[in-house]
């Protein structure tokens, strides 16, 4: 099954990135989950603009349609998304790679509330299907850990885990109706 992990931070060291990059160490076989990492690469949007092609946003909407399940894992800026997620997120509005599409959210840190809200009600309007009892919290906001010190973590490796096993046990179903989990 194919996973693709968007970070809303463009951080270098962002602890939303961490956290999926350990998520990508612990992946079963089964999982094959990419980090998208183009997100500061997709222009500001513009309605006039929407069916061009422009190659990052090319990108990006051919990223949500060859996935299965989406992964995203932000930071609260202001109290609401960070722009640059959001305007990556309105690219596909009208194209609708999102509509109908899985979408976790895991959070690394409980303090990111009202951006969880913001992002849960984006998603719910371009009809994205949230997977709310697979949600994550693990709070390694300030905690300067590496992936590999997260996954290896009795303390969080555990949820982790289990948010893995979700989407394994998803049976994601494509188009003609073909189960993509692989048990």
């Amino acid at each position: 099954m194919k996973v693709l992990a968007i970070s809303g931070s463009l951080r270098g060291q962002s602890t939303n990135t961490r956290l999926l990059r350990a998520l990508i160490l612990m992946a079963p076989p089964q999982l094959e989950i990419t980090l998208y990492q183009e997100l500061d690469q997709i222009p500001p949007f513009n309605p006039d603009m929407e069916s061009t092609e422009l190659e990052a946003v090319t990108r990006f909407r051919a990223a949500l349609r060859e996935c299965d399940v989406v992964l995203i894992s932000t930071p609260e800026y202001a109290h609401g998304i960070p722009g640059a997620l959001k305007n990556a997120l309105d690219w596909v509005v009208g194209s609708g790679e999102l509509s109908g599409k899985a979408v976790i959210m895991v959070n690394a840190s409980s303090r990111g509330v009202y951006a969880q809200a913001s992002l849960q009600e984006v998603l719910t309007t371009m009809d994205a299907r949230l997977l709310r009892d697979a949600e994550v919290t693990i709070n390694i906001l300030g905690k300067d850990l590496s992936p590999e010190r997260i996954a290896a973590s009795a303390e969080y490796s555990s949820a982790l885990k289990e948010l893995l096993q979700a989407i394994v046990e998803l049976g994601v179903k494509t188009a003609d109706g073909q189960s993509v989990a692989q048990e």
